[in-house]
């Protein structure tokens, strides 16, 4: 069982020895408004390992998003570094960082972010062949399908997001952000537009995906009841990080 450490804002996995697949050193992140800066992250440190699910709450406008940009490297720290993998992010490039999201990142969102004009299977197939271009039409179909059925939407793939559910939204967007088979995924209140037994049903196939592929997983969620399934919960209080909680 892992044991956590916690500091000032800071929350620490210590667990085998191996080294974490994610570690935030000290990480301060302000923005700009009217001249002055606005502080939203506060010196964050945090260390999460390979296959560890982890949520994070705390109030609206804590923080808690900022953060995921941050590890997704859609936003830069204004100081501190993160490393994912074998990665600082701040020494990447943008094309660096775009091939590093494709090769190492899934990403969910509340809102599904599909192509309105793309069925499902070609949702899920476009994620693929851009992260892996070397593979065939037919492998990245193929595997695409795979995907969706391993969401239970076998008999979803030629259907278009406007023709499916929320729920089958969600469901279609969790086997696009899985294909590749990432290290990391990231998920930012994926049950928010989703009833509460839908959500239930998403976040079961999402933390048995995770498990099976040895995917961590950092998780936004308002509902307690979600975060208590993670192996860890962290909450976000005016940019500042703090948690407790053992391993399940």
């Amino acid at each position: 069982m892992n044991q956590l450490s916690v500091g000032s804002n800071t929350a620490v996995v210590r667990g085998s020895g191996a080294p974490p697949l994610i570690r935030v050193d000290d990480v301060s992140y302000s923005v700009l408004v009217a001249g002055q800066p606005l502080h939203i992250l506060k010196h964050v440190s945090l260390s999460v390992e390979a296959a560890e699910i982890v949520a994070i709450v705390g109030p609206s406008g804590s923080g808690k998003t900022s953060l995921l940009m941050l590890l997704a490297g859609l936003d830069r720290p204004t100081s501190g570094q993160i490393t994912i993998g074998e990665q600082e992010l701040s020494r990447l490039g943008e094309d660096e960082l775009a091939r590093f999201r494709r090769k190492t990142l899934g990403i969910v969102f509340q809102s599904f972010h599909l192509i309105p004009s793309l069925t499902a299977l070609d949702n899920v197939r476009l994620a693929l062949e851009i992260a892996s271009p070397g593979l065939s039409r037919t492998q990245t179909r193929e595997a695409a399908a795979a995907a969706l059925a391993a969401v239970g939407l076998a008999d979803r793939l030629h259907h278009r997001p406007l023709a499916l559910s929320g729920g089958e939204q969600q469901r279609v967007a969790l086997a696009r952000a899985m294909i590749t088979e990432p290290r990391l995924l990231l998920a930012d209140e994926p049950t928010g537009n989703l009833d509460q037994e839908t959500g239930a049903r998403v976040i079961e196939l999402m933390f048995d995906l995770a498990r099976r592929k040895g995917t961590a997983v950092v998780l936004i969620t308002h509902d307690p009841g979600l975060a208590k399934r993670a192996d860890r919960t962290l909450t976000m209080t005016r940019g500042e990080l703090t948690g407790a909680g053992a391993a399940l």
